[in-house]
Order: C-alpha cells, then sequence, then structure tokens
C-alpha cells in the first residue's frame, strides 16, 4: 500500500512539473516569436539610427525612443503589437512632429 502512494505521489509531482515546464516553454516561444518580430521590422532603423549600442541593452531602447518619430512604419506599427508603445504615444508624438516641421 505505502509504495502505491509513493508512485501516486510522485507520478502528480512528474506531470505537475511536466505541465509548468510546458506553459514556460509557450510562454517564451510567444515572447521570442514577438521579440524577433520587432527585431526584424526594427532592423534598419536600429544600424540607421541606434547600432552603436547592442541591440538587448537598454540604451538602445533609450535611443530608438529618441528617434520616436523618425522609426519607419513598419518597425512602429511591430513596436505596437508587441506592447512596446501603446498606438495613443505614437499619434502623440505624431502630432508633435507635425506641429514642429510647421
Amino acid at each position: 500500500m505505502f509504495l502505491g502512494q509513493t508512485a501516486q505521489k510522485t507520478s502528480r509531482t512528474v506531470l505537475a512539473s511536466a505541465l509548468a515546464l510546458a506553459g514556460m516553454t509557450l510562454m517564451t516561444g510567444n515572447a521570442f516569436a514577438t521579440s524577433l518580430r520587432v527585431q526584424i521590422a526594427c532592423a534598419g532603423d536600429y544600424y540607421a539610427h541606434c547600432s552603436q549600442y547592442s541591440p538587448d541593452s537598454p540604451q538602445v531602447r533609450t535611443c530608438m525612443s529618441k528617434v520616436g518619430a523618425g522609426l519607419s512604419k513598419g518597425c512602429v506599427s511591430a513596436l505596437v503589437a508587441a506592447g512596446e508603445v501603446s498606438a495613443a504615444e505614437v499619434a502623440r508624438r505624431g502630432r508633435s512632429a507635425q506641429t514642429a516641421s510647421k
């Protein structure tokens, strides 16, 4: 009887671990896919404006933010889709850039 309870407990532990690992793998896969989409869409902008910084550094985020309205539409769309910037912020910056150019 004791051996049966131990086997059940072990099975539950293994199952719980497998489910947790599968969940983490799916979350990581989704995060990587989004990150890859942004990297591809923003590669030209990165090389044109911010390549002096490592792509994974906080400085590159600051640099790209300073470029702001100068980023390509594809890059901005990917950043919005990834939740890196809000559509409201993009619209606000676009209005500011238009006002400054007049």
